[in-house]
Parts: structure tokens; C-alpha cells; sequence
């Protein structure tokens, strides 16, 4: 709480920065600088939690800390910090957490500059009207160049850097700085004119014992224990249990005032009755109008998950409602595929997300998995004039009653050294994009905006992006809506029987190439059976391409020393018809390891 409860003293902030920026280690330094942590308790990337966080260097939760500052003023300031992931797969969520700041601090590595995603949430923080600081981080690096990295700011984000606060996470230099610039420099919340009660939900996480956490900002009136509310999108109703700060961990308070931010306890159950963006207010408050920007998430990745032990399905369910809890972005929903069993359909809010919750149900629960290859959703219209939605190829109708197809598409914004926009541009023009717009920036560099569909972006596109540019570039994207496209489903017949877990939608342009890679990859990758077994890929019952796995042979005349040549044609007859039988009732049984090597392949 703040001195005398005024909200002149509380500042209420956001954190912008690409990845590897050194976000985390600011935030580390701040922390320690204002006696948040107490020494002993103090360690690197203290507000990320999970491994995989401070392994790859990201946010992939927002961390929400309260912090206290005695300013060169005199005074003690609240300063309630919100950090923010800084993938573009959670620009929802970044966006819900700018909502409740006032302002936000612009960390740009001063040897990188400025990066793709960081430009994208600057969209973000400036459609909100944000207080910007800038700061410019690693300035003790020998490769710092701040002088062109301001003047690349300037450029590029349209701020002025030229009183940006040179700092140093690593050696503390500047910290200082930037929490006297917080007070000075960031405005207080505005006190509302509204008589009700308002604050706006930008985070919940689950806790086993006690429920749903709610992370809020009160926007006008105060919470406290006792009070009944009411959620306006879900029009869920509970009663507070507790509200707090965290400190970083939860503190119990007994109020939480217009302009702070903390959570709530509320004996919520379900994860899903809190929605991020929802606006909560008094439940005795009839007819309110909730605070603007709330939208449903939605998936646009979906993917099949299947245990590669059948004995794992429960294990998987497990995990998967586990992983919910604290993911309400994640969508699961169950699915039976002919050759892989029981499984899962999953959709995500992107392909690192995507990566994320598998690499998770990997470690944290040590399961082996197979994963379909990724796919997005597709709008079919059919010649009665009835709209489908589909995302798998199983559902695709017969291509005699579609009259149209469309497909997503997005808009990229990529950051590369002029040296490497040729191979870039080779590259856009293989996955179907073209150019929108293009802008030269300080240092040789380009900024590029394409326009893709989101299709061809989640496969491999980022990984070909880094190696073509080997790593200087970056991207960015947002769905810009669906577009007609010419979409047939690539069938994979084994023996003229189709595998289902083969299939998938693609373009008309890549469909046979795609369909003889298959064919050849499935030659190498299975087993010889004792007639020989046709691999095909089809497209609407027309054959694209073709393989043929040779029976394994066997000398049935090898015991013939001699004697009539009858003897001999006799043999090889009794063989032929067996083979013929053979071929006729055979199965042929593709051995799960065949899937796996096939997967892996279309992901790398």
C-alpha cells in the first residue's frame, strides 16, 4: 500500500523488449535495488519460474511484483511492475497487461538494436497511449554502438532516444536511473470519474489448493475481503475470499485501492470462468459497461498429440488437463486416428507455443509423444451454400460439392542486413508470399512486410529465415484474415488402403512434390513384406506419385540340382500363386516408429 493511499505515489509499468534484450535481468536488478528480495533469496531470472523460461531466455508468463522505492524526493513510491511475455504468439496477453500500465520501459540491446518483435509490441504500447522510457541495455558490451542504435529508435519506432538512460544489467550501471525516471518521467493513474466499481482481468494462474488466482488492476471504486462479483463476460458471480499484492510471491492485504494492481481469491474452481481482458465489478452494481478491448482467445495452430505407447493415453490426459490449469489458451479435445490410436487434438496460439507445451509434457511429466505435423484452419464453402470450418484432413468433403476455399493469412514484418534480403526474399517467394512494403533503416538494414499464409509460416519458416540470415534476422506476425486459395487434400495409400496419418491440406502448387517426397521418404522407412506393396499419393483419386516396395525374395529353386526344368517351373508357379494370395488378402503392418521418422521429417 502507499503512504497515505493516494495515487499520486503509485506508478503502474510494462516492460518492452525483444528476446535476449536482457528484460529479465533489469528485472532481477530492480527487484533488488528497491529490497523486494532480500539477498539470500535473490537469483537470476527470479520472475521466471519455469526451466524453460530461463533456458531459452524468454517470458512465457506474465509476472506481475509490487515494489517499493523511496525517490530522491523523499517519498516512497508504489510501483507495481507487470512483466509482459515478449513473443508475438502471446500479443493478446501483452496487450491486456499494457492496459493496466500507465507506461513502459523500452529496453533495446544496444549492440543488437532494434528487433522485430520489439516493434511490434512499441504497436501495441503506443495504440494504448503509453509513457515511453527508452533505455538502452549491454551498454558495456565492446560491440555497443548506442549512438546508432538511437538514431535506429528514432527511425523505426518514431521516439526520441537522444535522452535514453545508458544501462548495464550485468554490472547494475544505470539501474538507479531508470526508477528515478519511473517516478519523473511516468504519470500516476488517472483517478476515474466513474462511481462503480471496475477492474480489468490481465492474468489468472491456478493453484491446486486454493483455486483460480486472479490477477487484476482496479480501474475505479476498491475490492476487499467479502465483497460479491460479478465477471461481465463469463457473468460468472463469486465471493472474495482474499485480495493482495505480490511481493513478488502473494501478500495478503486488506484492500486493494482504485490504481493498484494485485489479485484476487474468489473460490474459483475452473481456470475457464476467468477470462483474460474480462472486466470484474460488484455483483450489487447492475448494468455495467465493461472496459474496452476484451476478445475470446482463439487457437490458429492445431496439431495431433498421441503417446507413442498406447499405455501412456491416461498418462497424457493427465498432463494435458494439468498444462490447462495455467494455459486457458490451450485448446484439447479428444481424437482417435485409424493407425496411431487414441490421441489428442490440440490447438495453440502459435508455433512456439506450440513447441513450449510439448517440450513441457516431455520433461514434466515424461511421456514420449508423436506429433502430426502442424496445420491452421480452413473456411469451405460447399455448393449448398453452407460454411465449414475445418482443421484436419479427415473432415475434408468431397471435392465435387466445394465451390470455394479459404485460407489464413498474415502479415510478416522481418528485420534483416540488407546482405541477406535476396536469399530472404527467394525464400518468401517459395512459400507463396509476396512483398507489401519495404523500408531501409540506419546500420544496413531492411524492413520488410510481407504478406504469407499463416500455412507455410508454422512449418519451417523461422528456423530457414535464421539459417539463410544465419541468426541476424528477425520476424513478427499478425493474422490479417482469409483469402480464396486453391486447397486439395494430399492422400498417402499404402497397399490402395489410405493411412489417415499421412494426410494433409495443402496448396495445388506444392501438392506433387510434396506427394513423391512422401513416397520416397515411405520406401526407405518400411519394412519389405513378402509381395510387393504400392505406395501412392492421390489427390481427389488421382495418382501423383508412386513407389513400390519389391516383395522379399526368396530362391525356391535353390534345392533343384538338376533333373527336368519342369521340376523347377513347378516351384516358381506354387510361389507366384502364393504371392498373388498373398497380395490379395495381406495387410500391411507400418510399424510406429515409421510414423515418428515421417513426423520428424516434415518438422525439420
Amino acid at each position: 500500500m502507499t503512504d497515505n493511499d493516494d495515487t499520486d505515489k503509485i506508478r503502474n509499468f510494462s516492460i518492452i523488449a525483444h528476446i535476449d534484450h536482457g528484460k529479465s535481468t533489469i528485472s532481477d536488478r530492480l527487484l533488488e535495488i528497491t529490497s523486494t528480495v532480500a539477498q539470500r533469496d535473490s537469483k537470476a531470472q527470479l520472475l521466471d519460474d519455469m526451466d524453460l523460461e530461463r533456458e531459452r531466455g524468454i517470458t512465457i508468463k506474465a509476472h506481475p511484483v509490487t515494489m517499493h522505492y523511496k525517490c530522491s524526493d523523499g517519498k516512497t513510491y508504489q510501483m507495481n511492475f507487470i512483466d509482459t511475455p515478449g513473443h508475438v504468439d502471446f500479443s493478446y496477453e501483452v496487450s491486456r497487461s499494457l492496459a493496466a500500465c500507465e507506461g513502459a520501459l523500452l529496453i533495446v540491446d544496444a549492440a543488437q538494436g532494434v528487433q522485430a518483435q520489439t516493434v511490434a509490441n512499441m504497436t501495441l504500447a503506443k495504440a494504448r497511449g503509453l509513457e515511453i522510457i527508452t533505455i538502452l541495455n549491454k551498454v558495456d558490451l565492446p560491440a555497443a554502438d548506442p549512438d546508432a542504435v538511437k538514431l535506429q529508435i528514432k527511425e523505426m519506432l518514431g521516439i526520441d532516444a537522444s535522452n535514453a538512460i545508458l544501462a548495464s544489467a550485468k554490472t547494475g550501471a544505470g539501474i538507479a536511473d531508470i526508477l528515478e525516471e519511473i517516478v519523473y518521467s511516468l504519470p500516476p493513474p488517472v483517478k476515474s470519474t466513474e462511481k462503480n466499481t471496475k477492474a480489468l482481468v490481465f492474468d489468472s494462474h491456478y493453484d491446486i489448493y486454493r483455486g483460480v488466482y486472479t490477477y487484476i488492476r482496479v480501474m475505479s471504486g476498491s475490492l476487499k475481503k467479502g465483497d460479491m462479483i460479478k465477471f461481465i463476460a463469463t457473468k460468472n458471480t463469486f465471493e472474495i475470499l482474499e485480495v493482495g499484492i505480490f511481493n513478488p510471491k502473494e501478500q495478503k492485504t486488506d484492500v486493494l485501492k482504485e490504481g493498484e494492481v494485485g489479485y484476487i481469491l474468489a473460490n474459483i474452481k475452473k481456470p475457464t470462468d476467468v477470462k483474460v481482458g474480462d472486466t470484474l465489478t460488484l455483483q450489487k452494481e447492475h448494468e455495467q459497461t465493461p472496459l474496452p478491448g476484451f476478445k475470446e482467445i482463439n487457437p490458429v495452430v492445431y496439431a495431433g498429440v498421441y503417446p507413442v505407447e498406447s499405455c501412456d493415453y491416461e498418462g497424457l490426459a493427465d498432463a494435458l488437463s494439468k498444462l490447462r490449469l495455467n494455459d486457458s489458451a490451450l485448446y484439447v479435445e479428444q481424437e482417435n486416428s485409424q493407425v496411431l490410436g487414441m490421441g489428442f487434438k490440440c490447438g495453440f496460439l502459435g508455433l512456439l507455443h506450440l513447441e513450449i507445451v510439448f517440450e513441457r509434457i516431455s520433461r514434466e511429466f515424461n511421456i514420449d509423444v508423436i506429433t502430426t505435423a502442424p496445420s491452421v484452419r480452413y473456411q469451405i464453402t460447399k455448393s449448398n451454400g453452407k460454411e465449414i470450418t475445418i482443421d484436419n484432413p479427415s473432415h475434408f468433403p468431397d471435392p465435387t460439392i466445394i465451390t470455394a476455399i479459404k485460407e489464413p493469412w498474415v502479415l510478416c514484418n522481418i528485420l534483416v542486413p540488407a546482405d541477406f534480403m535476396g536469399a530472404v526474399m527467394n525464400l518468401v517467394n517459395e512459400k507463396r508470399g509476396h512483398l507489401v512494403d519495404m523500408e531501409t533503416i540506419e546500420g544496413g538494414q531492411v524492413f520488410l512486410h510481407i504478406k504469407l499464409p499463416l500455412n507455410e509460416v508454422i512449418v519451417d519458416f523461422n528456423d530457414r529465415l535464421k539459417s539463410l540470415s544465419k541468426g541476424y534476422a528477425s520476424f513478427d506476425y499478425k493474422q490479417v484474415g482469409y483469402e480464396p486459395s486453391k486447397i486439395v487434400k494430399l492422400e498417402i495409400r499404402i497397399n490402395e488402403e489410405p493411412v489417415d496419418a499421412f494426410s494433409s491440406l495443402v496448396h495445388t502448387s506444392k501438392a506433387e512434390s510434396k506427394g513423391r517426397q512422401l513416397c520416397k521418404r515411405l520406401k526407405e522407412i518400411l519394412p519389405k513384406q513378402q509381395f510387393k506393396v504400392p505406395i501412392q499419393a492421390t489427390i481427389g483419386g488421382k495418382i501423383i506419385g508412386r513407389e513400390t516396395i519389391s516383395a522379399m525374395s526368396k530362391n525356391v529353386t535353390a534345392k533343384c540340382y538338376g533333373g527336368d526344368i519342369t521340376r523347377k517351373r513347378k516351384l516358381l508357379e506354387k510361389q507366384k500363386k502364393g504371392k498373388a494370395k498373398m497380395k490379395k488378402f495381406g495387410k500391411v503392418a507400418i510399424p510406429q516408429s515409421a510414423f515418428v521418422q515421417i513426423l520428424k521429417t516434415e518438422e525439420s
